[in-house]
């Protein structure tokens, strides 16, 4: 299980008047606040969900 790669995103700003879908995106990530910080599995479901909420958070590949 070691050679499972991982993320580490970042939400970097508020969740505050942005769209369903956006909001949806990141709780589905488990993002509540800005700056938490979440570890999880690159897949492209999860890659597809950091995509549309680029511009909001931070990833870093760990």
């Amino acid at each position: 299980m070691s050679d499972v790669k991982k993320l580490k995103v970042t939400l970097i700003k508020s969740l505050i008047g942005r769209l369903k879908s956006h909001k949806a995106c990141a709780n589905g990530l488990g993002l509540r606040k800005i700056n938490q910080t979440v570890t999880i599995i690159d897949t492209p479901a999860n890659r597809g969900m950091i995509n549309k909420i680029s511009y909001m958070t931070k990833c870093l590949e760990s």
